[in-house]
């Protein structure tokens, strides 16, 4: 890992490179606001986050390859832009508000997939975007009062704490946490309506969001990723026929301090396949997801917590048939697919500029663990697979070169087949070093 070190080395010493005081870092809003932001300009804004990735592994690319070890000890390296994305506001008036945020994903090329019906139902891709493009928002709000309010189109699924504060300022760490983004889409994004608002001043603030959305669809649903790949999107339109439904609460009455639940349900994510009749010899396919999550910061100290726990029923029967999809189709069929998903993370960084005082630099070492396996549990006599169990170790530094403008580098330590916080896990450990740089902020403001 010589690499690695120089790297480290250097990055180090240009964060510590003499510099006037930066002001606290302040956790960024959302770009296109959850709650409603319409603070800071009269008619349109302007705006969006980016990040640029480089990562040094010491492992290869398929942990799955037949080895009875897990993955074979290698080194390779990769570089990327996981995400370019550009958000807009513009007001009507001070009643109504439209949103978007367009995503650049990965710099690939996109695809569009489509069933061929007059041809026994064969699934068929097109290559018809370039960039990975991605409407991530595209909305409209009606303010109504404080306590409640209205939006109507597509729209953040606030489940977890990533996805409700999904820019790249409002984590530690090159990459999002990958204990959320290993069980949940991220960002996740589908088309519906949503109720909002916000009770309470100071120690009794609560805000609320309650969602109507297009639901998970089970065709996409696998051993690797849980419930990912049943996000809607790979078609022209999507199927409603079994809505998601969602709710989040947080509360911020204590000074420095947000905390939250969120819920997510969907009744039969089955009868939202591809094809009506997939499912119909298995019955119902219910989803159910439960998360919580914390943040506290002050001038010292920024800390995060975050819980996620999910159901997925009939999975045994669900497996087998998604084992059958058609080749063509655009998932994995990856399988046992499992009953119960689990994950759990916490980071905390030290602000050294306020520790240190005048002329210090915006500098958080930080260190972050995390434990996720989308095989938590199966059903029946379904046995699932250790490789997937994953306990993890993050320790990094991320500086702030500008208030909004952030250089992140870690070092990563993935234990594999293990719930241990600390100990060897039963399959070859992974190791890995990424450094990287993010941004976030509106550039126009009228």
């Amino acid at each position: 890992m010589k690499k690695s070190l120089i790297i480290t080395l250097l990055l180090g010493a240009a964060a510590c490179v003499p510099a006037q005081a930066q002001t606290q870092t302040a956790e960024e809003k959302p770009l296109v606001a959850v709650h409603a932001d319409t603070t800071g300009y009269n008619r349109f804004r302007f705006g969006g986050y980016g990040e640029m990735l480089a990562q040094f592994m010491d492992y290869g690319i398929n942990r799955f390859a037949g080895t009875a070890t897990g993955n074979t000890k290698t080194h390779r390296n990769s570089i990327s832009i996981p995400r370019f994305v550009l958000a807009f506001d513009y007001k009507f008036n001070q009643k109504w508000i439209l949103g978007a945020e367009i995503e650049f994903e990965a710099g690939g090329v996109g695809s569009a997939v489509e069933i061929e019906n007059s041809e026994n139902g064969e699934y068929e891709t097109e290559i018809e975007k370039g960039g990975e493009v991605a409407l991530e928002q595209f909305h409209i709000t009606r303010l109504i009062v404080p306590q409640f309010n209205v939006r109507a189109g597509h729209l953040i699924v606030p489940v977890g704490l990533t996805n409700a504060h999904h820019e790249p300022i409002n984590f530690f760490g090159p990459s999002r946490p990958q204990a959320e983004t290993s069980l949940l889409p991220s960002t996740w994004h589908e088309t519906g309506i949503e109720l909002f608002g916000s009770f309470g001043r100071r120690f009794t603030r609560f805000d609320y969001q309650l969602m109507v959305v297009a639901g998970l669809n089970a065709n996409g649903f696998d051993r690797n990723e849980w419930i990912i790949g049943g996000k809607a999107g790979y078609f022209e339109t999507d199927n409603f026929t079994s809505p998601g439904y969602v709710a989040r609460v947080d509360y911020s009455g204590v000074p420095g301090l947000r905390t939250g639940v969120s819920f997510y349900y969907c009744h039969d994510a089955g009868s939202n396949s591809d094809k009506e009749q997939t499912y119909a010899s298995i019955g119902r396919v219910p989803v159910a997801i439960g998360t919580w999550d914390a943040q506290y910061r002050n001038r010292y100290v920024t800390a995060r917590a975050n819980l996620t726990y999910g159901y997925v029923g009939n999975s045994a029967a669900l497996s087998e048939i998604n084992r059958r999809l058609s080749n063509n189709s655009p998932y994995s069929r990856l399988i046992p697919i499992a009953k119960n998903a689990l994950s759990y993370g916490v980071e905390a960084g030290l602000n050294l500029a306020s520790v240190i005082g005048k002329g210090c630099p915006t500098i958080y070492p930080f260190a972050r663990y995390e434990y996720y396996n989308p095989q938590c549990r199966g059903e029946g006599k379904q046995l699932m697979d250790k490789r997937l169990e994953v306990s993890q170790w993050q320790v990094g530094l991320n500086w702030f070169a500008l208030p909004n403008l952030v250089v992140k580098g870690s070092y990563i330590n993935r234990q594999i087949g293990t719930a241990k916080v600390f100990g060897k896990g039963p399959y070859n450990s992974e190791n890995e070093f990424a450094i990287g740089i993010a941004y976030v902020g509106w550039f126009i403001r009228k």
